[in-house]
């Protein structure tokens, strides 16, 4: 019995060893999702809402544990955000999505797949926005619009 845990031992240490994940590494891996989840609130909680002078952190739009950071890869992370826009039919909730999409693409230092979300339940259209969020398409075309960027700007500009 002994030698079969040794060999199972032995075999789970190969399998974690081309992943990283020794078992020191499999012990530091929730603390590293947390830094980079951590990274990215820090990028977050300063945009500025379209309509306020007060930014997504004051509003309490974003808080960390919004964030949700997974690895895919070797280099790339799955970034996940779910935000509550401050009452159910905030009709900004979109470009509130735009703006944290927007800075993240610019900001983030590694590689990453990105997805935005509102938080379940907290908006009367909640799934449409998510599908406008998260379609580069839409996206790409929401940023032509020279207005509509102006004010994208001006949100996620970084304070002095």
């Amino acid at each position: 019995m002994e030698w079969v845990l040794g060999l199972l031992s032995w075999t789970l240490n190969r399998a974690r060893w081309p992943l990283g994940l020794s078992e020191q590494g499999a012990a530091r891996w929730p603390r590293i999702m947390e830094e980079k989840a951590l990274e990215v609130y820090d990028l977050i909680r300063t945009i500025r809402d379209p309509e306020k002078p007060n930014t997504l952190e004051e509003l309490e739009v974003v808080t960390e544990s919004c964030v949700k950071v997974q690895k895919i890869n070797e280099e790339d992370y799955l970034v996940i955000i779910r935000f509550t826009p401050t009452v159910p039919h905030c009709s900004l909730a979109t470009l509130i999505g735009l703006c944290l999409r927007v800075k993240l693409q610019r900001c983030l230092p590694f590689k990453h797949k990105l997805e935005i979300y509102i938080s379940e339940g907290t908006h009367s259209t909640e799934e449409d926005i998510n599908k406008q969020i998260n379609d580069k398409e839409r996206v790409a075309a929401a940023m032509e619009n020279p207005n509509l960027r102006e004010i994208v700007e001006q949100c996620v500009l970084e304070p002095d």
